[in-house]
């Protein structure tokens, strides 16, 4: 077995941690009768060889091998290789090819094309393994029959032939989702394959989960072909699988501790929850009802009624992955989406303490369009404390803590004050105090009351300890926007202690916070002038920004901005454009230079540096710093919102960008820095304002 193994050079090829010597051991593991040392190769060959999708040449070489352990009857969990080679051959189509078929050259050389080559070459012998006795190596195997046989037909009829023959709700799923990835890449039998998908989807001695799959693969392969009624058949099979499918509770995750351990900070450990939260599968259909949403695109109403048919499951799993793809949608295309906010926030009705908590999280990511839940989350909150009592924010059940959390902090992001008992109750009790600080800044007329906690928090915190950083930039991320100098001498001990410790992440936030308090932080100039010279990236130009909101001296700051507009790092000359723009006129000795950098080779900085010769010399610069903000919005839309700004501030010499405003405004997928929900929405307020004026 295995033959050649050994003459390949592994140690010579390169997987995600280095040498690939390691290879041909995992390919042995993999036949161990050990279940737990072929537990750890599986996981390790993923891990590392098979890198979060990525395909190395190591990763190419081993296929032969991996088909060789597929194909022997003697290897335990065939299945598990099976599903493995087809992962391969599919992200190697995904990274290593155009949508025409041209391969990506990348530099250093992928495994991509060489994957592709092999498995296109040996695609016969899915066929065997999709007629394997082994159930679950059939499955597996049913995805290589559209990705690597080259023979069209052939696949087609065994994919019919195995619908006729299986019996189980997986196995009609993954044979017409083969079927449709084989009608893409094979256009040949693609008349044949919708035609029968077609049928399926009408044939009434089918189940409903098959015939719903028929429907969704077969709009997946002519998504312009949709018509009128495909979405109301949708929803009307999704209904009748509720029948077909048993409602199953979602499993129990353990309860974490309240406060982290091992110099971990909770903000990294609570990232890590929710990449594993998310993802997570509930549901058998959930795959392919993102393929349906994929197919339907920027269809915002079409796509909303699916998500409500999805909501109304029994089946709490349904709903919680119905929850997530409503945020998807919502943070992704543009559109009315009052109708889904409602149909989210009526599931913090339900006494899934995790459905709740997902339908809170993502009336959070979406807080600038989710007004309409107001009452739901104050209504959901007020009652959990009745029932709970005023300390739920740290109830021992883990589920229900994260349920009233995320909602209180949903509610905060609202600017709305029924959550600031919570939010004083994690900051006196300091349980989870991370997650309110977090929000604390959005509700400024509670300053009187969240300014000492905060600075008392703020004071506490050991900036000796690496893992505290992010905390400590939360809080003064707080302090700023809620904008009382009362705690400028805990801020100004903290620059200190970030100094000193050489948190210079820290050390930028406290001088951003010191900038906003203004004359009011005169007491720490000393520092602040210290820092002026600092090597540290982005720490000099927020001392050069602190230096003028707090002094105000222009002739002492002039020449350090100056100096920063020279600078090689491109985020100081933007910081430095920035802080000149607000000066306005009385920093003209900054104008030929600026007038020079219109000219660099990266958009960002061309961006910024326009928007401060208009802020500077006015109309006398207008044409030019128009003609810069135009031509870099055009070839980077992500600097939209900061171009949208200096517009704004031009009036009606911003004329000639009407076009511009009209093309952005009219795309339907979310755009500006980032492609966030804020920034977009934002985004789209200005442009109909200025387009409104211009016009």
């Amino acid at each position: 077995m295995f033959d050649g193994l050994h003459d390949i050079d592994w140690a010579s090829m390169e997987h995600a941690y280095g040498s690939a010597g390691e290879v041909p051991a995992l390919l042995w593991a993999l036949r161990s009768p050990d279940p737990e040392e072929r537990r750890k190769a599986l996981d390790r060959f993923y891990g590392a060889v098979h890198h979060q999708g990525s395909v190395y040449p190591p990763t190419a070489a081993s296929l032969p091998f991996l088909l060789e352990l597929a194909a022997d009857g003697a290897t335990p969990e065939r299945a598990a290789v099976v599903a493995l080679l087809v992962s391969i051959g599919r992200e190697s189509l995904d990274l290593g090819f155009e949508d025409d078929g041209t391969e990506i050259e990348y530099y250093p050389p992928t495994g991509c094309g060489q994957a592709v080559a092999f498995l296109r070459e040996r695609g016969g012998e899915f066929v065997e393994l999709a007629r394997d006795p082994d159930p679950d190596v059939r499955l597996a195997a049913i995805g290589g029959l559209g990705l690597f046989l080259d023979d069209a037909d052939c696949a087609a009829e065994v994919l019919r032939e195995r619908l006729a023959a299986e019996h189980g709700i997986a196995a009609h799923l993954g044979i017409l989702e083969a079927a449709a990835t084989l009608a893409l890449r094979q256009p040949s039998v693609s008349p044949q394959v919708t035609r029968w998908l077609a049928g399926l989807a009408r044939d009434a001695e089918q189940g409903p989960v098959t015939r719903l799959a028929a429907l969704v693969q077969r709009a997946r392969c002519a998504p312009d072909e949709i018509g009128a009624d495909v979405v109301p058949s949708a929803v009307g099979l999704l209904r009748e699988t509720v029948r077909a499918i048993p409602v199953r509770r979602i499993p129990p995750s353990a309860s974490r501790p309240a406060a982290p351990s091992d110099g971990v900070a909770p903000q990294i450990l609570a990232a890590f929850e929710d990449l594993d939260r998310h993802t997570r599968v509930s549901a058998p259909t959930t795959a392919l009802l993102r393929t349906f949403h994929e197919a339907l695109g920027d269809r915002v109403p079409e796509r909303s009624a699916v998500l409500a048919a999805q909501m109304s499951s029994p089946d709490p799993g349904s709903c919680l992955d119905a929850i997530r793809m409503s945020g998807e949608l919502m943070r992704t295309w543009r559109g009315d989406h009052t109708r889904l906010v409602l149909l989210v926030a009526d599931q913090l009705n339900t006494a899934d303490h995790e459905v709740a908590a997902e339908a809170a999280v993502v009336l959070a990511t979406c807080h600038p369009i989710a007004t309409p839940a107001r009452e739901a989350l104050a209504t959901h909150i007020d009652a959990q404390r009745a029932a709970h009592g005023p300390d739920v924010w740290a109830a021992s059940d883990a589920r229900l803590r994260r349920s009233h959390q995320e909602a209180v902090r949903a509610l905060a992001r609202l600017g709305d004050a029924r959550a600031l008992p919570s939010l004083l109750a994690a900051l006196d009790n300091d349980v989870d105090a991370w997650r309110a600080v977090e929000v604390a800044g959005q509700l400024p007329e509670s300053a009187d009351q969240l300014v000492p906690r905060l600075g008392e928090h703020l004071r506490r915190v050991d900036l000796s300890q690496p893992c505290n950083e992010m905390s400590a930039n939360a809080i003064l991320s707080a302090l700023s926007t809620l904008g009382d100098p009362a705690v400028v001498p805990v801020v100004a001990n903290t620059l200190d202690a970030a100094v000193r410790h050489e948190q210079h992440g820290v050390t930028r936030s406290a001088l951003m916070t010191l900038s906003a308090f203004g004359p009011a932080a005169t007491g720490a100039l000393g520092t602040i002038r210290s820092l002026t010279g600092a090597t540290v990236r982005r720490v000099r130009p927020a001392a050069v920004a602190a230096l003028w909101a707090v002094g105000g001296d222009l002739a002492e700051v002039m020449p350090l901005l100056l100096d920063l507009l020279d600078d090689r790092i491109t985020f100081h000359i933007g910081d430095a454009a920035d802080l000149l723009g607000e000066i306005g006129p009385p920093a003209s000795a900054a104008l030929p230079r600026l007038r020079d950098l219109l000219t660099h080779d990266y958009e960002w900085v061309r961006v910024h540096c326009a928007a401060a010769l208009w802020e500077i010399a006015g109309p006398a610069e207008a044409s030019a710093a128009l003609d810069a903000l135009l031509q870099a919005m055009t070839k980077n839309p992500a600097t939209a919102n900061h171009v949208m700004t200096c517009l704004d501030h031009m009036g009606p010499l911003a004329a000639p960008a009407l076009p511009l405003l009209r093309e952005q405004l009219a795309q339907p997928r979310r755009g500006g820095r980032f492609q966030s929900i804020e920034n977009d929405e934002e985004l789209q307020r200005v442009a109909r304002t200025l387009i409104a004026r211009l016009a």
